[in-house]
């Protein structure tokens, strides 16, 4: 498989072009669905990350076939900035490889602050994102054990957004209905865009009225003023597909 990528099915409706820089994410969140894809023990795909074989040589290679201008998301199976990116430092010299290819760059992380550093490389034709799926330390750390905690991303998210970076907002997985509607209520000055998606991978901890809740973020997006994209799961169980 190319390192940089066409992704296809839920992952197509975040970006184009995508490339996973590591394999493995020590992050150990409970709803990934990265083991499953990938067919690997979730134990150890969370226990061992580490940098994909011969990276950055192979992202320079196919960095050429993509076209000029397009935005590479990283990443979708694992995070670009998961703790060991500060051990090996891959992330900043793929979005150096990705921009001398005339690519923008797409980061999607729950890294928080770690992905700062990086903030000087980025511009208009790039973006910043981060999932969000909590506001408090104590539910962030149930459900996503190692990520950066919800205040830790806001502030990356509020930096970037402070520096004209483009900034988007995961919400996906919807756990808590009223959580996600007030994650909205608390980023909507700092960010351009949001995607919101239901919980796929893990039973819901509350049983969810989809279209209600559909309904309400809608109203608040309208509300808002704020840009958004309903994933087609959302939709569908809106009955709206």
């Amino acid at each position: 498989m190319a390192t940089v990528y066409q992704p296809s099915g839920r992952a197509r409706e975040y970006a184009p072009w995508a490339a996973n820089l590591y394999s493995g994410c020590a992050h150990g969140c409970i709803y990934c669905y990265g083991p499953k894809a990938l067919r690997r023990d979730a134990g150890d795909f969370h226990a061992s990350p580490v940098p994909k074989k011969d990276i950055l040589e192979r992202l320079t290679r196919d960095a050429k076939k993509v076209p000029p201008g397009t935005k590479v998301l990283l990443s979708f199976v694992t995070d670009p900035y998961q703790p060991c990116e500060l051990e090996y430092g891959i992330t900043r010299k793929a979005i150096e490889i990705l921009h001398a290819q005339g690519l923008g760059v797409q980061i999607l992380t729950k890294g928080g602050t770690r992905a700062v550093r990086d903030f000087d490389l980025l511009g208009p034709m790039d973006a910043f994102a981060s999932t969000l799926t909590f506001l408090t330390a104590e539910k962030s750390r149930q459900w996503e054990p190692n990520a950066a905690l919800p205040e830790d991303r806001l502030t990356a998210i509020d930096e970037a957004h402070r520096r004209g970076i483009p900034t988007w907002v995961s919400l996906e997985p919807v756990i808590e209905p009223a959580e996600t509607l007030e994650i909205v209520r608390r980023t909507h000055e700092m960010v351009d865009l949001y995607k919101v998606g239901p919980l796929n991978y893990h039973p819901t901890p509350q049983k969810v009225d989809w279209r209600a809740f559909g309904q309400e973020i809608l109203a608040l997006f309208g509300e808002l003023g704020c840009n958004f994209y309903l994933k087609e799961d959302l939709r569908r169980h809106m009955g709206d597909l």
